[in-house]
């Protein structure tokens, strides 16, 4: 299954060409991976450990010791220079430049140490809060259930549509085939943006406004989903359906038994495709949807964003579980996406 991470062109060893493609492989990984490592790290951080700088990978956060006669913990830190440099003191007070430390066996002895003669004891500590929280003082569950049902609904309804559209330009002979698919593709050009203004007329006319359809329904006819269709039906033999339609078969039933299973690979890379669009949509509604309870989880992640003040971490948890449901469709699916695009005719 490996095997190819054992692969080399020199015969003896690696040559120069081995160290070139598995550099330029493994920058590639760093580059695409980093920025998923650094969330779901992040997201375990507290809100302390996030506002730190440098910023760091692992979710280190300050350790707090009990010192008997202090009502609160206090910070460890560990002096790095000086006559007490290697000692782990916690810190009563700082004024200005200087720090009043004692250390937590000898309570009564207060020494005076620089700040830039220290530095705080961190430790892994996983805030397990930042995801328990999101269900607690947040509905999340109501936003995933929003999102679920608009991607879910949405993708069925694309693939019905479009897979119809495309029977029909690629196995009917009828006047204008050419123009309507060509009317259909030259729509690729037209920004989705010029578009806002007459959908939402439309949807604001059919008392659609705040409802999970008016997201559904202008998002249903996609020209990518026709194209992609049409193109990999034209390579059904138009001889199977003959003999179909010959043993009384209607085209629904040609349609519904013959070309959709033999559409699969195409269809996946439809789903995958619609299912990404549908759920990481933001603009179309933000502009339909302004009661908080129809919110989407894109939504949602937006209002996490205040004027004065970000709750950070909630924020890197709800978006790493906004990412998981993609990541499961796109690793169950993705095996069909080179084959259904190569047998498409796309380029």
């Amino acid at each position: 299954m490996f095997g190819w991470l054992l692969g080399r062109r020199g015969r003896d060893g690696f040559d120069l060409t081995d160290w070139l493609a598995f550099g330029f492989l493994g920058l590639g990984v760093v580059l695409m991976l980093g920025p998923v490592l650094w969330l779901v790290a992040s997201s375990f951080k507290t809100e302390a450990a996030l506002q730190e700088y440098p910023p760091r990978l692992l979710p280190l956060a300050p350790q707090f010791v009990p010192v008997e006669g202090f009502d609160v913990p206090l910070q460890r830190f560990r002096v790095t220079a000086g006559e007490h440099e290697g000692r782990e003191l916690v810190q009563i007070r700082r004024v200005g430049l200087n720090a009043q430390m004692i250390d937590p066996a000898d309570p009564e002895t207060v020494l005076n140490i620089r700040i830039d003669e220290r530095e705080p004891v961190r430790a892994v500590e996983i805030a397990q809060e930042n995801y328990t929280g999101l269900f607690t003082r947040f509905a999340f569950a109501r936003y995933f259930w929003n999102s679920t049902f608009i991607t879910v609904v949405a993708t069925v309804l694309t693939v019905l549509f479009n897979a119809m559209a495309a029977f029909a330009l690629a196995k009917y002979r009828f006047r204008g085939r050419t123009g309507v698919f060509l009317l259909i593709i030259a729509t690729l050009m037209i920004p989705p943006t010029v578009t806002l203004v007459p959908l939402f007329l439309v949807v604001s006319q059919m008392g659609l406004i705040n409802s999970h359809w008016a997201v559904i329904w202008p998002a249903i006819a996609t020209p990518t989903g026709v194209f992609l269709l049409r193109q990999y039906m034209l390579t059904i033999p138009d001889d199977l359906l003959d003999a179909a339609r010959m043993d009384n078969a209607s085209e629904w039933r040609v349609f519904w038994k013959i070309v959709l299973p033999l559409s699969a690979p195409a269809l996946a890379v439809l789903v995958i495709f619609s299912v990404m669009w549908r759920w990481n949509e933001f603009l179309w509604p933000l502009i339909v949807l302004n009661r908080s309870e129809v919110f989407t989880l894109q939504l949602a992640l937006n209002s996490f964003q205040g004027e004065l003040q970000t709750a950070w971490s909630s924020l890197l948890a709800m978006t790493v579980l906004t990412l998981l449901p993609i990541t499961i469709v796109f690793a169950f699916l993705q095996k069909y996406i080179t084959q259904g695009i190569a047998q498409s005719g796309v380029k």
